[in-house]
């Protein structure tokens, strides 16, 4: 996870469980003045559009204090979906046998961007079933992760 993603999340964790939620990742896209600092909250229960909008006060009484961006960006909130990101081992490892894609930092077996089964997660290093074929990978070597919703 990038440097500010993980200052963030250490800053914003509490705040976030304080509405009743737990936050499921960040996202930090800098843009210029057109960044965005996406935020993804979970409940047992779902969460509404209410549930985003109590969680965006808590989170922007936070970043107003300790001001942690420096330039214009703007604060979204959401559920993380069905075809949701995954962030960290403990999250791959809550999806084992399904289904999902990532973007890579460095190629593995010459690709990178894969789509496979989730076969196992041991610390920081992840087998996905690629094609019939097992493939390691770093957790720090992928850019994007995400769930394959099936319907």
């Amino acid at each position: 996870m990038a440097t500010i993603e993980s200052r963030l999340t250490e800053m914003l964790t509490a705040p976030v469980e304080a509405s009743g939620f737990q936050l499921w990742g960040i996202e930090y896209v800098a843009a210029g003045k057109h960044s965005i600092l996406r935020l993804y909250i979970d409940s047992e229960n779902g969460i509404s559009v209410d549930d985003c909008a109590e969680a965006s006060r808590q989170v922007s009484a936070v970043l107003d204090v300790e001001d942690p961006i420096s330039t214009e960006y703007t604060l979204e909130v959401s559920s993380p979906g069905v075809d949701r990101p995954l962030f960290t081992s403990e999250q791959y490892a809550q999806y084992l046998g399904e289904e999902i894609k990532v973007q890579l930092t460095m190629p593995v077996a010459g690709s990178r961007n894969l789509k496979g089964t989730i076969v196992k997660v041991e610390g920081s290093m992840l087998t996905f079933k690629v094609n019939g074929e097992e493939l390691l990978v770093a957790l720090d070597n992928i850019r994007k992760g995400n769930l394959i919703a099936k319907f």
